[in-house]
Parts: structure tokens; C-alpha cells; sequence
């Protein structure tokens, strides 16, 4: 009789080795579509140059955007775009494509499998192209923070990607809250492709918002939280913890919520067979 003990794999390795093989799937798939991977991060560079082209517009006006300076507000922007397209590349495709699963029925499959299911949705796909872009815009935020004469100390280059990523759960968790509606509408990538394109207020300076835009875009839907903390950290702009503890927050506030949402939907899924 064989007395060997039977090796487990604790669940962190388990979900690590699956994230991997998802990771390895995304590349070969990216690999046998060279030209449009390609296309689509030359496509998302010129949208990146137009909306600072934008900004080198305006400040041909004027001076300053309430107290944001034009390299100040460059610096936004790439913050701005840096989240977006880490955002871009982690959630969004996965995010995209989840009223598919509910509709041809291969969400049914996932919830069968010894694996949360959330995970598998949410983490399925990888758009590799959103990390050259993620990087792109790292590139503009060190070169406007060159033109201010900004020296980032390594703790506000942490605090920044800890920002950041706070940044980046609260966009997937209201965009995955709103993707599970297509528990009851089938198709929900209308509503989806509606929250991204909130994303341009993120580039804005919040000292611009004033009186009721400034309270929802800041407590109900905090566009103007995930982009101007983090780039506020680095620009030494930040006068107190206070807004840096209320992205953090938010962001755990926000995945609850979706959390209790998806099981709620859950529970009233009835497959799509039935």
C-alpha cells in the first residue's frame, strides 16, 4: 500500500499557476494576431497625443486651470491614461465580453468549474497592448514632471502605484457591477462602454468642478478621485492624507458593493437553458 502523503496545493499557488496559463494563452493569441496588436496600440498613442494636443490648446488661452498649470495638467493626463490602460489591459476585455458568457451559456461552465468563478471572468483575458500604453504614459509623466522640476522621492513613486491600483479596483468594480445587468438584460455593453467613457473626466482637474458635478463625480461615481489624487501626490499638491484614505475607500467600498451584487445576481441566475 502506498503510505505516501498526498500534496496539496494551497489556493494562492493554485490561483497563481491559473493566472499564469491565462497569461501564456493571451500572449499566443496576441502572437498570431501580430498586426492587430499593433494596430491597436498605434490606435490608443494618437488618442493619447490628441488629448494632449488638446491640453497644449487650451493653455494657449490662458494660464492656468484654476490652480493646475499646463505641465501640472500634462502630468494628470498621463496619470489619468497610465490607469486607464493598466485598467485597459487587466479587466476591460473580460468585462466586455461578459453578457456573451451569460447569453451563449459558458458562464454556466465557468460556475461549474472548482475555481471562483469571478476570477475566471474577470481575469480570463489579457490585452498586453494596454502595458505598452500604461508605459507611454509613464514616459509623458516623467517628462512633465521634468519640465516642473520635480525629484518624486521613492515614497511618493509608491504611493503613486498604490494609488493607482486603488484607482484601478474602483473602475473594475463599478464596471463589473454593471456588467453583471446582463443577468436581467442579456446585452449590457451599452451600459459598459457608457461608464468608460466617463473616463475623460478623469484627465480633468477637480478644482475646475464646482457645487453638485463636484460631489457625484467625487462621492457617487469618483472620476475625479482616480486620477487626481495619485498625480496630486506627486505634485506635492496634497494637503492632508484626507483624500488619499477616501480613494482607498472607496475602492474597497466599491469592490463590496460588487461583490454582494454578483452573488445577489447569482442567486437569481436561473442558466441559460433554463
Amino acid at each position: 500500500m502506498n503510505t505516501e502523503p498526498v500534496k496539496t496545493i494551497s489556493w494562492p499557488r493554485r490561483y497563481a499557476d491559473l493566472y499564469a496559463a491565462l497569461w501564456r494563452n493571451s500572449v499566443v493569441r496576441e502572437m498570431g494576431f501580430k498586426s492587430n496588436f499593433l494596430l491597436w496600440i498605434v490606435v490608443e498613442l494618437l488618442w493619447f497625443v490628441l488629448q494632449l494636443s488638446f491640453i497644449d490648446v487650451v493653455y494657449l488661452h490662458t494660464d492656468h486651470i484654476a490652480t493646475w498649470t499646463k505641465w501640472q495638467v500634462v502630468l494628470l493626463v498621463g496619470a489619468s491614461h497610465f490607469i486607464q490602460q493598466i485598467f485597459q489591459a487587466l479587466f476591460l476585455s473580460n468585462l466586455i465580453q461578459f453578457s456573451e458568457l451569460v447569453r451563449t451559456g459558458r458562464l454556466d461552465f465557468m460556475l461549474l468549474l472548482p475555481m471562483n468563478a469571478r476570477f475566471l471572468v474577470s481575469l480570463r483575458v489579457v490585452d498586453l497592448g494596454g502595458f505598452v500604453n500604461a508605459a507611454s504614459a509613464l514616459g509623458v509623466m516623467g517628462y512633465a514632471a521634468h519640465q516642473l522640476h520635480l525629484s518624486p522621492s521613492a515614497g511618493q513613486v509608491l504611493g503613486f502605484l498604490l494609488l493607482s491600483a486603488a484607482s484601478v479596483l474602483i473602475h473594475y468594480s463599478l464596471m463589473f457591477l454593471l456588467a453583471t445587468v446582463a443577468f436581467w438584460t442579456v446585452r449590457a455593453q451599452g451600459i459598459i462602454w457608457g461608464y468608460y467613457n466617463l473616463f475623460n473626466i478623469a484627465r480633468l482637474p477637480d478644482a475646475a468642478f464646482r457645487g453638485f458635478f463636484k460631489a457625484f463625480f467625487t462621492f457617487a461615481i469618483p472620476m475625479l478621485l482616480v486620477a487626481n489624487v495619485p498625480a496630486k501626490l506627486i505634485l506635492s499638491k496634497l494637503n492632508s492624507p484626507g483624500s488619499m484614505l477616501l480613494l482607498g475607500g472607496m475602492g474597497v467600498v466599491c469592490f463590496v458593493l460588487s461583490e454582494i451584487f454578483w452573488r445577489f445576481s447569482l442567486r437569481h441566475y436561473t442558466s441559460a437553458s433554463a
